[in-house]
């Protein structure tokens, strides 16, 4: 019973501090009181519940609404930090190795979206490399979406268990 309520219970907590702190008007506090801060507090109530109990459920969501909250934070208020799809798919895989971790699932598609991150994420310097072979390659690289589309239409429907 008492696993039952930690969700509920972090996020009234989170909540509250989020509505107290706009109310009290704290300067420092102020440009943190956005959006981002209520999908980190429900991510960390997911992470919460997850880790106190046996319902490991709640990693994946916990880890990728508090990455997303912490990535749109950093994003709007450092300028080192880039805005790039790839950090969210990182995020995403993230969730996904941490789930392994405790769940012994999820390796696979951590992974997976591990390497679609840093191809996304450095795909300039991917490019730049696969100049060393000019044409062959780069004409390739063209047809990597349609790799992905053909490797995903034969798991969906091909491979059989």
């Amino acid at each position: 019973m008492k696993q039952q309520r930690i969700f509920p219970g972090v996020i009234l907590i989170g909540f509250g501090l989020y509505f107290f702190m706009q109310q009290a008007k704290i300067l420092w506090v102020q440009p943190f009181l956005s959006w981002p801060t209520l999908l980190i507090v429900i991510g960390m109530a997911f992470l919460a519940e997850a880790y106190s109990g046996k319902d490991v459920s709640g990693i994946l969501p916990g880890v990728i609404l508090a990455g997303f909250g912490i990535h749109f934070h950093v994003v709007n208020h450092f300028g080192f930090w880039s805005n790039d799809t790839g950090v969210l798919i990182l995020i995403i895989s993230l969730g996904f190795l941490m789930q392994y971790q405790k769940t012994r699932s999820g390796l696979f598609q951590g992974l997976l979206f591990l390497i679609l991150a840093v191809i996304t994420l450095f795909y300039d310097t991917v490019i730049q490399w696969l100049g060393l072979l000019e044409n062959q390659a780069f004409s390739i690289w063209q047809f990597w979406p349609v790799v992905l589309i053909v490797i995903g239409g034969y798991l969906l429907f091909i491979k059989k268990k």
